[in-house]
C-alpha cells in the first residue's frame, strides 16, 4: 500500500468534502502528532474507493505546518467588477449630472471613488460587502434614482450590486 503524508490525506479529505457540498470549516481536521497513526481504513465521502492509510506518523514539525485554514472566496478571489471600468461609466452616464457636475444634490458627489465612499449629507451610501444594506442600491432598486432620465438597466444594477458585494474596491 502507498504511504501518504498527513498533508496528502488532508488535501484528499478537503476535496472530498467540497465535492459533497461540505467545507473544511464544517469538519475540522486535527493534525496528527508524532506518535499517532491511522490504523483503520479511512473512507472518503462521495468517493468510489476506500482509502487505506498505514504508517502515517509525521514528525511534529511537519504536522504543525500541515494545518489548513479555509479562506472565504470573496477574500481570496480577484474582484470581477471594476470600479473604473464598470461602475464609474454607469455613474457618469446616469448620475453625475445631479451628483457632481452641475450640482451636488444631497451632498453626494459621484465623480470619483473617494467622493462616492464619503457618502452624502445623510451618511454612507455604500456598505462594502452588503449591496442589500447599501442606500444607493435601495434608491436604485426602488426606482427613486436616477431621478431624471431612464432607470438603470437590470445589467447595470447587477454590476453595481456585484461590485458592492465584492467589497466595493477602488479597482
Amino acid at each position: 500500500m502507498k504511504k501518504l503524508t498527513l498533508l496528502t490525506i488532508a488535501m484528499i479529505f478537503t476535496l472530498a468534502l467540497s465535492a459533497c457540498g461540505a467545507s473544511a470549516a464544517q469538519t475540522p481536521i486535527e493534525p496528527a502528532t508524532a506518535t499517532e497513526a491511522v490504523s483503520q481504513p479511512t473512507q472518503v465521502p462521495a468517493a468510489t474507493e476506500t482509502l487505506v492509510v498505514t504508517d502515517t506518523a509525521v514528525p511534529a514539525t511537519e504536522a504543525a505546518s500541515s494545518t489548513f485554514t479555509e479562506t472565504p472566496a470573496s477574500a481570496s478571489a480577484p474582484s470581477g467588477v471594476s470600479f473604473a471600468n464598470d461602475i464609474q461609466p454607469i455613474l457618469n452616464a446616469n448620475c453625475i449630472k445631479c451628483h457632481g457636475v452641475e450640482r451636488v444634490k444631497e451632498g453626494l458627489d459621484l465623480q470619483t471613488y473617494d467622493n462616492l465612499m464619503a457618502g452624502s449629507n445623510n451618511g454612507s451610501v455604500i456598505e462594502p460587502g452588503n449591496a442589500s444594506g447599501s442606500y444607493l442600491v435601495e434608491l436604485i432598486n426602488n426606482g427613486k434614482m436616477p431621478n431624471r432620465g431612464d432607470h438603470l438597466s437590470a445589467e447595470d444594477i447587477k454590476l453595481i450590486e456585484d461590485w458592492i458585494n465584492q467589497g466595493a474596491l477602488n479597482n
